[in-house]
């Protein structure tokens, strides 16, 4: 078996040929060259010890990006066009997949090769990566959240929502992941209804045809290699006769005669669509009702999905999906703190501090205040989370003084109730 300054010597000896490159297109001077073998001679010794740690690999993947950085900026200032990144790149993986399979229980060093990954745009690598990730820690939310929000980025909302419904199987430790899905929800929600108020301004067919509109323009084209196969991680894409694949309806083979297309989506169809209750809330809705049913669902995970949904302001079903949520912990947690936060900070949701709106909705929640007070069996937990609320909304900037002057003497009088 080969020792570790036998197997540092291979890995010195194949970046050897660039080197010779940045002696050649004189890039870096002979004692330049000369620092960078030991440095790299240093990292390679510990990173092949026996008591490496993933950190090392994190501090020599840095070394090489730097020293790549700085072959970029000389390459620009000698105006050397012919040297490339390459090779660096090359080099950083192969370190990142010695510091995994050294590692593999490691989660920040797996999320560093995945940004990495992402990075150069390394599509197809990222996938593998991220499959191999999520198959040796399926408890991580984080990677479930990577994976789904990457499908949701580029526009493919039916691969991200079987991530997230993959990824809810096994996180059932907490709500993290469930309310990730409802925000991604959330975040296709506000896109759609962007894109068809943007088409509606500029005069298209009526309502129905904006939202065929909407959710193309936020249907981006999948990026290539894009889809985590879980079951079969072949790297080899599956090219053969067996395979089916829907027809172009664009292609027409060469000399037939040009036929008019029929329409894929008729009058009746997007008016369908465009009352579909995915279009209104009903996902994320959904996603909270199956969340309830779930060991870690309580008054604090309620609330958690109430600030999330409390944040998307210009979705126009907020309301029916704030109170939804609201309506079941007053049904479930009737007495507890979170609840009277939620019910108190209600009116005020999606009201703009600086609108005339705002002095009316503050006065409903004050009387709400006082309400909550007397029910909540935990007095200075409520008095707590308001302070919270408060300390933010009188830190806008602008702020109506008779508003502030109110909102402080509130906090005041919780403060008072916490002492």
């Amino acid at each position: 078996m080969a020792g570790v300054s036998d197997k540092a010597r291979f890995y010195l000896e194949r970046a050897a040929p660039e080197l010779r490159e940045f002696e050649d297109k004189e890039i870096f001077s002979k004692d330049e060259i000369r620092s960078v073998v030991n440095k790299r001679s240093d990292y390679e010794h510990l990173v092949l010890g026996p008591r490496t740690k993933p950190t090392d690999f994190l501090t020599y993947v840095e070394w090489e990006q730097s020293l790549d950085r700085l072959r970029a900026k000389r390459c620009r200032r000698l105006k050397v066009r012919s040297s490339s990144s390459n090779a660096s790149q090359a080099r950083t993986f192969g370190i990142f997949e010695r510091g995994v399979t050294k590692h593999p229980g490691c989660v920040p060093l797996w999320r560093a090769y995945l940004d990495f990954a992402a990075q150069i745009k390394a599509t197809k690598r990222w996938r593998r990566i991220v499959t191999r990730a999520i198959r040796l820690h399926p408890t991580d939310v984080g990677l479930w959240t990577l994976a789904g929000r990457r499908a949701a980025r580029n526009g493919d909302m039916e691969r991200a929502r079987g991530h997230f419904l993959r990824g809810c199987r096994f996180c059932t430790a907490g709500p993290a992941l469930w309310i990730e899905y409802a925000r991604c929800e959330m975040e296709w929600l506000a896109r759609i209804e962007a894109k068809k108020n943007g088409g509606g301004r500029k005069g298209g067919g009526g309502p129905a045809a904006n939202v065929m509109e909407a959710i193309k323009a936020t249907e981006a084209g999948e990026q290539d290699g894009d889809h985590i196969a879980f079951d079969n991680d072949s790297d080899e894409e599956g090219d053969g006769d067996d395979v089916l694949m829907l027809p172009d309806p664009d292609a027409e083979e060469e000399g037939a005669m040009v036929k008019a297309k029929p329409k894929v989506f008729d009058e009746e169809a997007t008016r369908k669509l465009e009352q579909s209750p995915a279009l209104s809330g009903a996902i994320p809705m959904a996603i909270f009702d199956i969340a309830k049913k779930q060991r870690f669902f309580g008054a604090a995970a309620a609330e958690e999905f109430f600030d999330m949904f409390a944040t998307f302001d210009r979705v126009s079903s907020q309301d029916k999906i704030v109170q939804h949520v609201l309506s079941t912990m007053e049904e479930l947690f009737p007495a507890s703190p979170s609840t009277c936060s939620c019910e108190i900070r209600l009116p005020l949701i999606g009201v703009d501090v600086h609108t005339p709106a705002f002095p009316q909705a503050l006065r409903e929640s004050l009387a709400r205040l006082k309400a909550g007070l007397l029910k909540t069996t935990e007095k200075k937990t409520l008095a707590r989370k308001l302070v919270a609320w408060l300390e933010t909304t009188v830190a806008v900037a602008d702020l109506d003084p008779a508003i502030q002057t109110v909102l402080e003497h509130t906090k005041k009088s919780l403060e008072e109730l916490l002492s």
